[in-house]
């Protein structure tokens, strides 16, 4: 008689199909295709573990706000937020559909030039400009907005060694009800420091005034704090012409909308954050309604940010291998580790497999490939038994994700974006050690000899 092998018992909640005040268990779907295009195939062609964009939803989200802004302002432009994907395929999308570059360094600044963007479709934020920086962004027109005093003074004696009389703008530091607050950017409007701002500027007679700047943090998911930062910097702008005489050339209400991901510490899934219409219509009747509708409406600058490209990013990953953990639960190694997903330590990322998931489910905890005990993507997600060569999707993971990317370890990956006909196009390749390598240079008493000339070791390791 032959012995079927054993097999060890399992006593797993099965949470298939369980209900919870969210909906229905998350981490259990099914997804063969990234876009239309088959996961293996893709993998086949450009390895693992890879990211896949999708260029119709970028364009699509685009749309999607400027419509939303636009069917209640007569005079809004979108930003392409450079930090939060500053790949060049997915800021020339944006760009083709009418955003202008916001660009935090010189840097991006450099990137969106190169992407043909002229300094006076640049909007130029960030606590940090270089002298070379300022002196190219006046040269170029860009919309300048200062961050302190040392720059405002930075910047009136540039334009007096240029013989030139810059516009620039400042950002102003708003008390919205969001906490924590961002105060360490910009000027406090409340303790008068943006007024002092604008009357250096307006008094200096070295430059001219351009827009306020306001960003009131990141991940907002109360658009009611968009109302009160858009009504106190509408009234800030009225009361600068009453007390200097000039008025902002813009409004820029900055970013830091929330995406369809999930916060850590959210209960409830991301896909119920407000939506880019909840953002347009606290803002816009922010403005209109502020001095009881008297103000005048300036034009007006907003920076979706993850908004507009998070949803439109996938990551495909491998896994390596599967283990029990000694507290008896399960866990899977995969080829994708915080070194890709920054974002792991703060989203609450969803991740699917390219199967089916009939059997049992047991909640698994997912780690990427590096010799660090923090990289894990997943504490606890229900999968499947999961073998080496099986692949899970991580979704989304558009925005920041790769800009924080990093080659610790291991090289970073290819980058594909999807086309609207349904077509990948690699838009970055996978880096080679020739990457990391590259700027390095190595004192010839470093190098290595010729194979024949080594000196063999005076001793052996014991």
């Amino acid at each position: 008689m032959i012995r079927k092998p054993y097999e060890r018992p399992a006593m797993v909640r099965n949470v298939v199909g369980r209900m919870n005040k969210a909906g229905l268990a998350s981490g259990i779907a099914r997804r063969e295709s990234v876009e239309g295009l088959s996961i293996e195939k893709l993998c086949a062609e450009y390895g693992s573990p890879l990211f896949v964009f999708s260029e119709r939803r970028i364009r699509s989200r685009v749309r999607e706000a400027r419509e939303a802004f636009g069917r209640r302002h007569p005079n809004v432009t979108l930003c392409c937020s450079y930090k939060t994907n500053y790949l060049g395929a997915i800021c020339a999308i944006q760009h083709q559909e009418g955003s202008l570059a916001e660009v935090v360094s010189g840097m991006e600044y450099e990137k969106a030039r190169r992407l043909g963007i002229p300094g006076n479709r640049i909007v130029f934020n960030g606590p940090m400009k270089t002298r070379d920086e300022l002196v190219r962004a006046i040269r170029e027109d860009a919309i300048l907005h200062a961050d302190s005093l040392d720059e405002i003074y930075s910047i009136e004696r540039l334009a007096a060694e240029m013989n030139t009389k810059p516009v620039v703008g400042v950002r102003v530091g708003v008390d919205a009800g969001v906490h924590p607050r961002w105060d360490r950017f910009g000027f406090d409007l409340a303790s008068g420091q943006a007024a002092q701002a604008v009357r250096r500027i307006a008094a200096g007679g070295r430059l001219t005034l351009g827009g306020l700047h306001c960003h009131i943090g990141t991940y907002i998911l109360d658009p009611g704090a968009y109302s009160k930062a858009a009504k106190q910097i509408a009234e800030f702008a009225a009361e600068i012409e009453k007390m200097f005489g000039v008025s902002p050339t813009h409004l820029d209400l900055g970013g830091g909308f929330a995406s369809n991901n999930t916060l850590g510490s959210q209960y409830y899934a991301g896909g119920i954050a407000p939506t880019i219409d909840n953002y347009a219509e606290a803002i816009s009747t922010a403005l209109m309604s502020a001095g009881n509708g008297r103000t005048r409406l300036l034009p007006l600058l907003i920076e979706p940010g993850r908004a507009i490209v998070d949803d439109a990013g996938t990551l495909i990953t491998t896994v390596v291998s599967s283990k029990s953990l000694a507290n008896g639960r399960k866990g899977v190694v995969v080829d994708a580790g915080v070194n890709l997903l920054f974002t792991a330590w703060w989203y609450r990322l969803g991740i699917e497999t390219d199967r089916a998931t009939d059997g049992l489910l047991e909640e698994t905890a997912v780690y990427g490939p590096l010799c660090m005990n923090i990289d894990c993507i997943r504490e606890s997600v229900p999968l499947p038994d999961l073998r080496p060569g099986d692949h899970l999707v991580v979704h989304p993971v558009g925005a920041y994700a790769f800009t924080q990317s990093m080659q610790f370890i291991r090289l970073r990956p290819a980058v594909v974006l999807v086309n609207e006909s349904g077509v990948a196009e690699c838009i970055r390749r996978a880096e080679v050690l020739d990457d990391l390598d590259g700027p390095e240079r190595l004192p010839e008493r470093f190098k290595p000899r010729e194979e024949g000339n080594r000196s063999a070791p005076t001793s052996r390791p014991v």
